[in-house]
């Protein structure tokens, strides 16, 4: 039997996002191209690794058992091919780390001025939270800073997590606003991240917590823009206490509200990845 990489990444990659679109999306590929790569891998297999539930199509245990076992080979090939390039002693490669918006220039960038490392390249992608997870598990990323209150528990059994620490959500309020906590404001126009977000979820449920309905009046992907628009007076926000950067002149009040910051990587990952995970550790230790 004789098994394709790249056809053993799309079986990974449809256990990770769940349909043969999203996969046919990440690969650039259409997805009809996409289910006859799978097609030709069920023939090399000689098992049955998909089946039909109405017009979708899902892994069969066999097909469960082949696209996890997957992941370990790619990784493992990975490593294979940064050993071939006869630089055992140091770093090499491609590693490719995911943040969410606010990690990036707070943890992710100063974890990469750490390394020393010539032959060591770090691709940053930024990804939501919500996103980080499938992309590891789907090998798009390597290594990922997330936020374990989004993340869906528990975590995969052949992922590795690393606490980074603690970032509190703060209240955001033009200058000489009144406002000393969030019910007091209810009748404020607010700003939120886009809908399905971590922030624009966890602002929704906070103010219903506090018993209001926010009255969204503006929704930015941009941090930057969200600040600029609570300066100007136009809004009132919340936003981790990362992403509040002390050019805006606004006030950031800290509410009693954390979200627990993470490192996450594949189990069993090659070197080049762990010393990335290792430098993101020494950026917030």
């Amino acid at each position: 039997m004789t098994l394709n990489p790249w056809r053993l990444k799309l079986l990974s990659q449809l256990d990770a996002l769940g349909t043969v679109r999203a996969v046919a999306h990440a690969a650039n590929m259409s997805a009809s191209s996409v289910s006859q790569q799978l097609a030709v891998l069920e023939t090399e297999t000689r098992t049955q690794l998909l089946e039909r539930t109405g017009r979708r199509v899902r892994l069969t245990s066999a097909g469960l058992i082949l696209a996890r076992r997957a992941r370990a080979v790619l990784d493992h090939m990975d490593a294979v091919e940064a050993e071939l390039r006869g630089l055992n002693a140091e770093p090499s490669g491609r590693v490719r780390l995911g943040g969410f918006q606010s990690s990036i220039h707070t943890i992710a960038v100063p974890a990469v001025e750490r390394l020393s490392h010539p032959h060591l390249d770090v691709e940053l992608v930024e990804l939501e939270p919500h996103a980080s997870m499938p992309a590891l598990l789907a090998g798009e990323v390597d290594v990922i800073i997330t936020t374990t209150d989004f993340v869906e528990l528990p975590v995969p059994p052949d992922i590795d997590v690393v606490p980074l620490g603690e970032d509190p959500v703060v209240l955001l309020t033009p200058p000489g606003h009144p406002a000393a906590d969030l019910k007091a404001c209810k009748d404020e126009r607010w700003a939120f991240d886009v809908p399905g977000s971590y922030m624009a979820t966890l602002t929704t449920r906070l103010c219903r917590q506090a018993g209001f309905e926010p009255r969204v009046m503006a929704r930015f992907s941009n941090y930057m823009l969200t600040l600029k628009h609570v300066e100007a007076g136009l809004a009132v926000a919340l936003l981790p206490a990362l992403a509040v950067d002390p050019r805006y002149d606004v006030v950031a009040r800290e509410l009693p509200v954390t979200r627990r910051i993470t490192a996450a990587v594949r189990r069993g990952s090659r070197a080049p990845v762990t010393t990335v995970l290792d430098a993101l550790a020494s950026v917030t230790t």
